[in-house]
């Protein structure tokens, strides 16, 4: 089988630059902040030393810079696992596929992948205002319906778990973070846990405005959730995205959540800008 990707499944724009990402190679540096939010990359790239280069197509925004002399990109992905998809799908052509050529290099290069993003907590002792570093994340969405995975025998105990507390029809996933990352970015103030993600806001988070949700109590039964001493502390919508294309495509990834509301106490906090802040300077300095 030929390592040429074909023009029709790797999109290259006229001027070379990847077609949902809109960047060349050398705009990406090898470590890597994500959020999800394109306004929030201005948030993180204030404090850079100096930006070389910025980038922005649709809601994947690029700033390139160096923070204290290290080179770091950071980037908005969007919200939701499809965009996750799209994302690392194309940061890693960017780094082992010749876009001029379209071979996959023989010398794969391994990204450094920090998710920075917020987070509500199902647990009564992580409240409002905590950081959360996710060890392993959980998808509720269909995502890896659509590939091939490999899953160790805890990562399979605790999708069958998740599946099984919700009576979902379909098997979640579920993979671990980055150790590599975990070990580095996990310190201080940073709390351990598992995340949750889901594949939309309301309904699948159980909020119910005009349409009533089917599993109205899905936090309670996910924080209820115990399999053999693994419990869920916290949900988003991007995690588990991250681990599992993460894994198959070789890089190393960690998600960090600013947790900003607690549903099982009712609690939000007032700044969620001043949250998510404190962990953007944490990450800078940590990465």
């Amino acid at each position: 089988m030929s390592n040429v990707i074909p023009a029709s499944e790797l999109i290259i724009n006229p001027d070379g630059s990847i077609y949902h990402l809109n960047l060349k190679p050398e705009f990406l540096a090898s470590s890597v902040i994500t959020v999800g939010d394109p306004e929030r990359v201005a948030s993180i790239s204030k404090y850079f030393d100096e930006i070389e280069a910025k980038v922005a197509k649709r809601e994947f925004v690029t700033h390139t810079g160096t923070y204290k002399g290290k080179r770091l990109s950071v980037m908005s992905t969007g919200m939701g696992t499809d965009n996750i998809e799209i994302f690392l799908t194309e940061l890693d052509a960017l780094v082992n596929i010749d876009l001029q050529t379209r071979k996959v290099k023989d010398k794969h290069t391994i990204l450094n992948i920090v998710r920075v993003g917020t987070s509500g907590s199902m647990r009564e002792e992580i409240p409002a205002g905590a950081l959360v570093a996710s060890e392993y994340g959980v998808g509720l969405d269909t995502l890896m319906q659509y590939y091939v995975t490999e899953s160790t025998s805890k990562e399979k105990e605790v999708a069958k778990g998740v599946q099984e507390a919700l009576r979902l029809h379909f098997t979640p996933y579920c993979f671990h973070g980055s150790e590599i990352l975990l070990d580095r970015l996990c310190k201080g103030e940073i709390i351990k846990g598992n995340t949750v993600t889901c594949p939309g806001f309301f309904g699948p988070q159980g909020r119910e405005v005009r349409l009533k949700p089917a599993i109205p109590d899905i936090i309670e039964r996910l924080a209820g959730l115990d399999v053999d001493g693994f419990r869920l502390t916290n949900f988003e919508m991007e995690t588990a995205g991250y681990y599992a294309m993460g894994k198959m495509l070789g890089h190393e990834v960690l998600s960090l959540n600013a947790i900003v509301a607690n549903r099982i106490t009712k609690e939000f906090v007032d700044d969620p800008a001043a949250v998510v802040d404190r962990l953007i300077l944490h990450t800078l300095e940590h990465i």
